[in-house]
């Protein structure tokens, strides 16, 4: 039996959540399990509570300006734990500058402004994936 894999959706906003599952089910339908957050905090505790569970996290989608811990801090404390973990980080809040730092420190696989287009995300997601 091979290994359940899912991709985390970290948002504050609930209608950004529900868009980009919405968009990768549509695109990758039950090949993967798409788990949702609201804030950073709750994120850690559902990649804790998956791999306790036996699925693994292979990609997390975040947004940067969240309440509490943003995004490039959430991303740096995921890849200090799990390194193998990809990610993509959607905002429309992150100057070039703050982006560039955040590719370097955290290995950050892709940055997509808000409002993205939907065939941008999911090719993006593609290059994660393969």
């Amino acid at each position: 039996m091979s290994e359940k894999k899912a991709i985390l959706i970290v948002d504050d906003d609930t209608s950004t959540v529900f868009l980009l599952k919405y968009t990768l089910l549509n695109s990758f339908g039950d090949k993967y399990l798409y788990e949702t957050a609201l804030n950073a905090e709750e994120a850690l505790d559902i990649i804790d509570d998956l791999n306790s569970s036996g699925v693994k996290v292979i990609l997390i989608l975040s947004d940067w300006l969240m309440p509490g811990m943003k995004g490039d801090e959430f991303l740096l404390k995921v890849n200090e734990k799990h390194p193998d973990i990809k990610a993509i980080m959607i905002s429309g809040y992150a100057d070039r500058e703050a982006v560039e730092k955040m590719c370097s420190t955290i290995k950050l696989r892709a940055f997509i402004s808000k409002p993205w287009e939907a065939e941008n995300l999911i090719l993006e997601v593609n290059k994660c994936l393969n």
